[in-house]
């Protein structure tokens, strides 16, 4: 479909063009490349040298085809910038035209010059349809409106109604120049559905009228010289297959061979099975039509095959239906041979035309890929509809910026239920549960069963998401808080219900950063869902991060039951099943104490920074306490060593029996061992530090003091490991940053580079604690070139 944004000129072409130097002379040049109706250009006999190509237009230069200066007695001469590299102009000229190929003289002269080939099909251009439901028929159809080479096509003989319009590419098999039918033998007919609106004399004096203003309403041949080649098929009568129905290519379904013309085109029909059915619906195919496939292609593929109405039950089996049709299956070798090496991935956005109505080409992300097709998920669209099923060959998808490129009004995405997102309130979760509901016509009061599927508009959705308060709510999760959230969310959109189910979790934690850093969508995972921006508060601080949803009710369940366990918590804490007595994980016998027993002991107590920390975190300019360190290790090791002890119970969840006597003893023996480690390390930091009590910030009188003392080092900074570093920042005013250093991995040679404006800008430090890092930084250095650096 990209064709359209090329002029019919092409690197490599030769044409003959008027000398700058000497407008009364012309030489031989060559097309570079093209820009719309730009031509690079290059004399022939610079060869490589790039240093005189020259842009022209082609409606004003002064351009011809090869071969115009000798028929009108023009005069071809050499440029001064070549004239030494060409002696023998004559001998030159053979050897450079032999075989080349010249620009087309129709779009050089004429009413055609500069002209996109494909703007030729003017409205009003004449060409022949072929009937989609007999393909041994065509009608004549006038060009109403041309967009890149997507034609909107009215019948002859239906100029005052719009009503039975089409929209094709220009290159569409069964699209064709006006004399196609009778060149092949095909009849004129005004197809069945339109038939009735004229007499027969009236459609006979309509083709007479065509056939005498078929000149000046024809369109170049050679527009059709890319059009695909219809080959022979093998299919038979009664063959049966799987088919994705082209006005509708939401599911694939049984389908029938109903007739065979010729050998290049059959008839199918989608199988129904109810006794009061009329025809089902039929078009005509070729061997390379796309959405046909050989019976259990969906099975092998893993995709849902959609019984035939009337089929008795849900669990659709071929060889079953095979035997009760008396019918026989179309072989692999009537099918095109299909491929993966497209390029296309999950999650590329695309331009697509809205099956539902072709006027609409929306914004599209590719879901799923299965060999040549893609699932396509629109976006914008007047009414929603399914995820459509399309060839990677499929003359009605666009690249990104098609559109635009061609005057075509390309629908947005719709803006209203992003402006009732932007007005939820993080300190006020009840109003974002009406919020959100309220977007989905009434559905707030509406009692579904967990296992109930949610239709709106025509759309499946999320199902209610239930907060199931008795269940283990893990270290990260304050259980007080969690038996406040409601007992529900939803029904509705899933991305809408499932951001509000996060939303009110992270507000439900002891820290919100630190849940939303567990949330946070991994940058090197695979992407399978829809990124959403969530948020976090935490000591009058804000943090962002982009954190992955699902959007098909399908796969809600799992991702409910994979974030609990990203949280640590039961997987059952929330989710579309509703635990009434019992949970099924039994964590009724779960004890938070091996994860939260400092939690406990410090209701009362500042809040540290959250484990892990967060980029955007402004630090602030303390020491962390003995006990927070503690804290930091016990849970670590206790999470480590309780996983070892799990037996059916949610990842990472200790047993219930003995847990506080456990927790106890633990902590005792690791206090005692934390105690001598900390004691090694600071005999390694003396060296370094000017308080031997790490856990004590110096007073302003001792930074003076310190300050004015010089930095003896008893190893070379270039050879210090990401850990040397943080223990000499721990041994500093600036402690509390160490945990950047850590986290961005920051050794003794980076160390040694960083500036102010690299601190400022990487470690997003306000100006004062950027500074004073900066001071010891350079300390630092100065004591590497003094002891060092010689």
């Amino acid at each position: 479909v990209d064709t359209s944004l090329q002029n019919g000129f092409a690197p490599g072409m030769k044409l003959e063009v008027a000398v700058k130097s000497d407008q009364n002379t012309y030489w031989v040049a060559t097309i570079i490349t093209t820009c719309g109706q730009l031509l690079l250009l290059r004399y022939d006999g610079y060869g490589e040298d790039r240093k005189a190509d020259f842009w022209c237009d082609i409606l004003t230069a002064d351009l011809h085809p090869i071969g115009w200066c000798e028929q009108n007695k023009k005069i071809l001469k050499v440029p001064e910038g070549i004239k030494d590299k060409i002696p023998d102009q004559e001998e030159f000229l053979q050897r450079v035209l032999k075989g080349a190929c010249s620009a087309p003289a129709n779009l050089l002269e004429g009413l055609h010059r500069g002209k996109n080939p494909l703007d030729l099909i003017a409205p009003g251009s004449r060409l022949e349809l072929q009937n989609i439901r007999d393909s041994l028929e065509a009608w004549i159809v006038s060009v109403v409106e041309n967009v890149g080479g997507r034609l909107k096509l009215r019948y002859e003989g239906l100029e005052d109604s719009d009503k039975f319009d089409q929209w094709l590419f220009y290159l569409d098999p069964f699209l064709h120049q006006v004399g196609w039918a009778a060149q092949h033998g095909y009849s004129l007919q005004p197809p069945l559905a339109i038939r009735s609106l004229r007499s027969e004399a009236d459609w006979q004096e309509i083709l007479k009228k065509v056939k005498e203003e078929e000149e000046e309403s024809s369109v170049p041949t050679d527009l059709f010289k890319d059009k695909p080649v219809i080959g022979v098929h093998s299919f038979s009568e009664g063959m049966k297959l799987e088919a994705v129905d082209p006005m509708a290519p939401f599911v694939i379904c049984p389908a029938t061979v109903l007739k065979v013309y010729n050998d290049n085109y059959f008839m199918i029909e989608m199988d129904d099975l109810r006794a009061e059915r009329a025809a089902g619906q039929r078009y005509v195919c070729h061997v390379n039509s796309a959405g046909i496939f050989p019976a259990q292609w969906s099975l092998k593929n893993g995709l849902h095959l959609s019984p035939p109405p009337g089929y008795p039950g849900q669990d659709f089996d071929w060889a079953d239906y095979l035997k009760q049709c008396g019918a026989e299956a179309a072989p692999q070798s009537c099918f095109p041979s299909l491929t993966s090496d497209h390029g296309f991935k999950e999650n590329m956005k695309l331009e697509a035309v809205n099956p539902v109505d072709p006027e609409e080409v929306c914004i599209a992300t590719v879901t799923k890929l299965k060999d040549s097709y893609l699932w396509l998920q629109l976006e914008g669209s007047k009414k929603p509809v399914p995820e459509c099923i399309v060839s990677v060959e499929s003359m009605n998808i666009f690249p990104v910026g098609w559109c635009e490129t061609n005057g075509y009004q390309l629908r947005p995405p719709r803006k209203a239920i992003v402006n009732k997102q932007k007005k939820i309130a993080v300190v006020q979760p009840e109003k974002q549960i009406l919020s959100s509901r309220t977007v989905h016509d009434g559905l707030k009061n509406q009692e579904l069963n967990s296992s109930d599927s949610v239709v709106i508009n025509g759309k499946y959705c999320c199902p209610k998401i239930y907060f199931n308060h008795r269940c283990f709510s893990g270290p990260y999760l304050n259980k007080g808080r969690i038996a406040e959230l409601p007992q529900s969310v939803g029904p509705g959109n899933c991305v809408l219900v499932l951001k509000e189910v996060l939303t009110l979790l992270i507000n439900a934690a002891y820290k919100p950063s630190r849940v939303l850093r567990e949330l946070q969508l991994d940058e090197e995972a695979a992407w399978h869902g829809h990124g959403e921006t969530l948020k976090a508060k935490y000591k009058g601080k804000s943090y962002r991060a982009t954190v992955e949803v699902v959007r098909t009710a399908d796969r809600v369940a799992d991702f409910c039951r994979k974030t609990c366990i990203k949280l640590e918590c039961c997987p059952n804490l929330f989710g579309p099943q509703m635990v009434l007595d019992k949970c099924s994980e039994n964590c009724s016998v779960l004890t938070k104490t091996k994860y939260t027993h400092y939690y406990g002991k410090r209701k009362n107590k500042r809040i540290g920074r959250p484990p892990g920390g967060h980029s955007n975190l402004e630090v602030a300019m303390k020491k962390p306490s003995k006990r927070r360190k503690r804290r930091k290790h016990f849970f670590v090791h206790k999470k480590k060593r309780s996983s070892a002890s799990v037996d059916n119970t949610p990842a990472g969840s200790p047993q219930g029996s003995g847990a506080e006597e456990e927790d106890d003893q633990d902590e005792s023996e690791l206090s005692h061992s934390l105690a001598q480690d900390r004691d090694k390390r600071k005999r390694k930091l003396r060296t370094f530090s000017f308080s031997d009590d790490e856990n004590k910030p110096p007073s302003p009188k001792d930074i003076k003091m310190e300050v004015a003392e010089k930095l003896q080092l008893d190893s070379n900074p270039l050879e210090w490991s990401v850990a040397d570093v943080v223990r000499f920042l721990k041994s500093t005013d600036c402690a509390p940053l160490a945990r950047i250093f850590l986290d961005q991995e920051i050794d003794g040679q980076a160390l040694l580079l960083l500036t102010l404006p690299t601190v400022q800008e990487c470690m997003d430090l306000k100006l004062g604690p950027a500074i004073k890092l900066c001071h010891h930084i350079e300390r630092v250095k100065l004591a590497f070139y003094q002891q060092f650096a010689n």
